[in-house]
C-alpha cells in the first residue's frame, strides 16, 4: 500500500535561518519549542560517557552542521541524511540497549555509534532543526515496511523522516534503509500509520493534528526530556 497523499497535507510553514545557532534561535521565536543547543555541553557529555570515539563523532556532527549551514533546504536534507546513513550502524534495541524498544537521543545514538530506525529518524529531525529547517516541514512517520520483495505480504514496523517543502506537497522520505531521498509516492513499500513532530500528531488521512504527541507517545516524551537534560 503506497503512501496516502492526504495524510501529508496542510502543514503550516515557518521561515528558515542563516546559520546553525542564530537560525535556530529565530525558529524558536517563530514557535519552535526547542531551545538553542548547548553544543559544548553535548560534546563534553559525549567524552564523559563514551570516551574519545564518542566525542570525535559529536565533533564531526558539529562540523557537518556548520559546513551545511549555508545550503538550501534540499541540500541540507542530503547533507544530514548522508552523515548519519554513512557513519552510523543499524542495530536493534536489544543489541544496543538490551531493551525491546528504546528511543535514543542523538547524543546516545552517536555515543554508541549504532541504533535502529527511530534513532536515525530522531537524530536527523533534531539536526535539521538545529540547521534551521522549520519544524512544520518535518515529521517522523511511523510506517509498515514491506519486506521480502514486491510480492511479499510480510511487513514490519519502521520509522522514517518526512520533509514537506510546501503544505500540499507529498513528503520527501529520509530513510536509513536506502541512501537516496525519494518522494513518498515512489516508496510503495511503505504504508503510513501516523506521523508526528514536536507540535502535533497526524493519523489516518487527517489534515490537522489530532493529538499532543507528548501526551500520546510516552517514548517521545521521555526522549525529549533526556535531550533537554543533555543540552539540546
Amino acid at each position: 500500500m503506497p503512501f496516502l497523499p492526504s495524510l501529508f497535507q496542510n502543514v503550516p510553514r515557518v521561515t528558515a535561518q542563516l546559520r546553525v545557532l542564530v537560525a535556530f534561535t529565530i525558529a524558536l521565536a517563530l514557535g519552535v519549542v526547542f531551545s538553542a543547543p548547548d553544543l559544548d555541553k553535548i560534546q563534553a557529555l559525549a567524552l564523559q560517557r563514551y570516551g574519545a570515539k564518542g566525542a570525535d563523532l559529536v565533533i564531526a556532527w558539529r562540523a557537518m552542521m556548520t559546513e551545511g549551514s549555508h545550503l538550501s533546504e534540499p541540500e541540507k536534507l542530503a547533507h544530514v541524511n548522508n552523515f548519519f546513513n554513512r557513519r552510523m550502524l543499524f542495530e536493534s534495541d536489544i543489541a544496543v540497549w538490551q531493551q525491546d524498544d528504546y528511543w535514543a537521543t542523538p547524543l546516545e545514538f552517536m555515543g554508541r555509534n549504532a541504533g535502529d530506525c527511530e534513532d536515525f529518524s530522531i537524530a536527523k529531525y533534531i539536526t535539521l532543526l538545529h540547521m534551521g529547517v522549520p519544524n512544520a516541514k518535518l515529521r517522523m512517520i511511523y510506517v509498515r515496511a514491506r519486506i521480502g520483495g514486491a510480492g511479499s505480504t510480510k511487513s514490519e514496523a519502521h520509522m522514517v523522516l518526512g520533509y514537506y517543502a510546501n503544505p500540499a506537497d507529498e513528503p520527501m522520505v529520509l530513510d536509513n534503509l536506502i541512501t537516496n531521498i525519494r518522494p513518498a509516492s515512489s516508496r510503495a513499500d511503505l504504508s503510513p500509520v501516523f506521523s508526528f513532530n514536536n507540535e502535533g500528531l497526524w493519523v489516518s488521512g487527517a489534515t490537522s493534528s489530532s493529538a499532543d504527541p507528548t501526551a500520546r507517545l510516552s517514548r517521545w516524551r521521555d526522549v525529549l526530556e533526556r535531550m533537554r537534560q543533555e543540552g539540546f
